[in-house]
């Protein structure tokens, strides 16, 4: 690779502390004390339009397909045999599907009033992982290229012919016929059901983490000029086209994908620059290389606390009881998603530090 340190396992610094900036966004926007007091840069946006937490999950998506390319690209380039790595990686999306389901499982019986949910964040990761996987192992790039068209165009037409609505999408209607009423929301008077990670909408999200396969491709080429150029007309097109087909992240509209990604390529472009190429920190590369780790166990925590009892206390005694008075109840509430991410921050370090990094 030109002009950039790559591991034996095919890590970049910049890729791992990207990703670790990530999910340590995802823990502090799910873990607020209280979620009638946010903030609403931590809030994603109601139905339509983009918030700072929306960019989250896509910005996974996209590494994930960056790291797609640089593991898998190396291997293949010196002959490694194309079935093993495609065995190991299919083997590896399963297990994150069956985690997510499994979470879902706990979170269901544990937690009172809470439904079995079957679609997922984790599963919808292991599914995108899946698909990106086989392409980059068992196709040519020009066959990334057109299944990125045909997912964007063809999802757009199916918005277009199915409509946009909450409840009333064609998304929705297909997470009903195939889940019934186990997903993320559902309305028990008239049967509709809504889930953000539902069925439909993992096909545009397939697309997120193809466009990161591509980015992962040109990082290892060093084409910094094309990426460049590559995220800031993904951002004019997202944003021009947003005019006709809104940004949803609950649909996964394909301007979202456009802009969300457009933002990606810029971020790991930066990241690149200042962390491989100049020898900057790479902060958050604790969490990167123990991903799946600290959101799962974060996961974990989110049913074992409450359905401990464990959470209320520790919220009033040790943030709102005081800070509630001094600052005001969002203040509490951010200060116990920080606390939270604080926590895991010091788990994923020891772990690092004992050279300890747990893979599915």
């Amino acid at each position: 690779m030109s002009n950039a340190s790559v591991s034996s396992h095919g890590r970049l610094a910049s890729v791992d502390a990207l990703r670790g900036l990530t999910v340590a966004a995802m823990l502090l926007v799910n873990d607020p004390g209280d979620w009638g007091h946010i903030y609403w840069p931590l809030e994603h946006a109601e139905w339509n339009g983009c918030t700072p937490t929306d960019l989250i999950f896509p910005f996974f998506l996209f590494v994930a397909g960056v790291s797609i390319a640089l593991a898998f690209g190396p291997r293949l380039e010196r002959g490694d045999a194309r079935e093993p790595l495609l065995r190991a990686a299919l083997a590896r999306a399963l297990r994150i599907v069956l985690l997510g389901v499994a979470i879902n499982l706990l979170a269901a019986w544990l937690l009172p009033g809470r439904d079995m949910r079957w679609p997922g964040v984790l599963q919808r990761i292991g599914v995108c992982f899946a698909v990106t996987a086989a392409l980059a192992v068992c196709t040519p790039r020009r066959a990334w290229w057109v299944a990125l068209v045909g997912l964007l165009a063809g999802y757009a037409a199916l918005l277009h012919l199915g409509g946009m609505a909450k409840w009333d999408n064609l998304a929705d209607r297909v997470d009903g016929a195939v889940f019934g009423r186990y997903v993320w929301d559902h309305d028990a008077i008239t049967g509709r059901v809504h889930d953000p990670e539902g069925l439909l909408g993992t096909l545009p999200a397939i697309a997120s983490t193809l466009l990161g396969l591509v980015a992962g491709a040109w990082l290892r080429a060093g084409a910094r000029r094309t990426m460049l150029v590559a995220g800031l007309v993904m951002l004019a097109a997202g944003w021009l086209g947003s005019a006709m087909l809104p940004f949803n992240k609950n649909l996964w509209t394909p301007t979202f994908v456009l802009w969300t990604t457009g933002w990606a390529m810029l971020a790991l472009l930066a990241s690149h620059i200042l962390i491989d190429r100049r020898g900057g920190p790479a902060l958050g590369r604790r969490f990167g290389v123990n991903a799946i780790t600290a959101y799962a166990g974060s996961e974990l925590m989110q049913i074992l606390l409450p359905a401990s009892g464990l959470q209320v206390v520790l919220y009033e005694r040790g943030f709102a009881g005081w800070l509630t008075p001094l600052a005001g109840p969002y203040v509490a509430s951010l200060a116990w998603a920080i606390a939270f991410v604080a926590f895991w921050w010091v788990i994923v370090w020891a772990m690092d530090r004992r050279r300890i990094y747990l893979k599915l």
